[in-house]
């Protein structure tokens, strides 16, 4: 059966099902029954010599069962739980196993099945995806997935990502366990959270940045007040102080529309302790040359292959706000603020147990004597899959001396960055 007449045959059912106002999800019999009248007449209609004869009539119609009844080869993805990344390209379905392996759906489906699969998925959310607004992010699944879809004219046809993101509540220590960081890493990056220190996760796209972001997240204080804005909303710690907040697209009429920028601003003026960015993507990193001098600590993501890129990344989204500022004052602000620049990179293991996240270099953004960015690294890895170790550089003596005062009495700076602290 091609897919011309199946989706032909899935036309006119969900035609029939709409002119005879039944209710799939409480008329089933009725809904299979009008199915398969469907499909018999279409094989009377070939055998008379009017298209082509179905091989297996019966399987058709529970494919169309399930199609109209919500249950979708797409649907069927969504519920499973090792299922980490869904790809729709028309009506090719691939998927990325939580074991790394990348996947294609064993059940053919349509491009118009995909896309109603979609469309149902979207009228849960506040967002809204047709001709006039044909890019659209939004929170699915009760909140543990994001959907990123494109459709014409913008795409030649509809491309979607669902990622999920449920099991995101990493804590540095989970982050050793699963090889990402040492231990010596994590008291580290653990003091400077607690000294309210500035950092930018960077890495590639799947690296783990919002796991990682959430473990940073959870290594503050909680007594300390963060402040969390993101497109779409993907961190998942609980705080004792503060909130999250998610942008707004315009409605209808172009109105209403909360940017990134827009909260930057906002939670500027609520006293945070922390202020958190899920990921940095354009005008809004101009609002956090401000954000930076208002002391209290910032922790935020961007894509970038390296840490020195990432700052380079973040000096140009923030020119990209079009103001009145040159590059030269945005580099000398985040030169001067940012503390620490967290690299994370990705690959398949080696050894087959799916895909690799690790952190690859934590560097320290060292005064400079001239206008551009340096940094010295505080641990780094010859590659991945080798050890993340202390390079012996120590950093700045002003972080140096907030992440000291965070320290249990009787540890050095130094004793943290060689082996850790044993007890906090």
């Amino acid at each position: 059966m091609t897919i011309d007449v199946y989706e032909s045959l899935r036309r006119e059912a969900l035609a029939r099902i709409d002119g005879t106002g039944l209710d799939p999800a409480r008329q089933s019999e009725a809904v299979r029954d009008l199915l398969e009248a469907t499909v018999d007449e279409y094989q009377q209609k070939a055998h008379l010599g009017d298209g082509r004869s179905l091989a297996d009539p019966r399987a058709t119609v529970e494919r169309l069962v399930r199609s109209v009844m919500g249950r979708s080869p797409l649907r069927d993805l969504l519920d499973r739980a090792d299922v980490e990344e869904i790809f729709i390209e028309g009506e090719r379905v691939t998927f990325l196993e939580a074991g790394g392996g990348l996947r294609s759906s064993p059940v053919p489906t349509t491009e118009a099945e995909n896309r109603q699969t979609i469309e149902q998925l979207m009228a849960a959310t506040d967002r809204r995806l047709d001709a006039s607004n044909p890019v659209a992010q939004a929170r699915i699944l009760d909140g543990t997935a994001r959907l990123t879809v494109v459709i014409p004219p913008i795409g030649d046809r509809l491309s979607a990502t669902v990622r999920r993101y449920a099991l995101r509540r990493q804590t540095l220590d989970s982050l050793v366990s699963l090889g990402s960081l040492t231990q010596a890493a994590a008291d580290f990056l653990g003091a400077a959270m607690r000294a309210s220190a500035s950092v930018i996760v960077s890495g590639p796209p799947g690296a783990g940045k919002t796991s990682f972001l959430s473990a940073l997240i959870s290594a503050v204080p909680i007594d300390h007040c963060i402040r969390a804005c993101e497109e779409v909303r993907e961190l998942n710690v609980p705080l004792i102080h503060g909130s999250y907040y998610e942008a707004r697209p315009p409605s209808l009429d172009g109105s209403g529309e909360i940017t990134l920028r827009d909260l930057v601003k906002v939670i500027l003026a609520m006293r945070p302790d922390l202020i958190v960015v899920g990921e940095v993507r354009g005008a809004e990193a101009f609002e956090l040359t401000r954000a930076v001098n208002a002391g209290c600590g910032l922790a935020c993501t961007i894509h970038a292959n390296s840490a020195p890129h990432a700052l380079e990344a973040l000096v140009n989204a923030a020119l990209m706000a079009g103001e009145n500022v040159t590059e030269r004052v945005v580099r000398k602000v985040f030169s001067t603020s940012i503390d620490l620049v967290v690299h994370l990179e990705r690959d398949n293991d080696p050894f087959g147990n799916g895909i690799r996240r690790q952190t690859t270099e934590i560097r320290a953004v060292v005064p400079a004597l001239h206008e551009d960015f340096s940094t010295e690294p505080i641990f780094a890895r010859s590659g991945m899959g080798a050890q993340l170790e202390w390079t012996g550089a120590a950093p700045p003596a002003d972080l140096a001396d907030r992440i000291e005062r965070e320290l249990p009495v009787g540890t050095s700076i130094g004793s943290l960055l060689e082996c850790g602290v044993a007890t906090w």
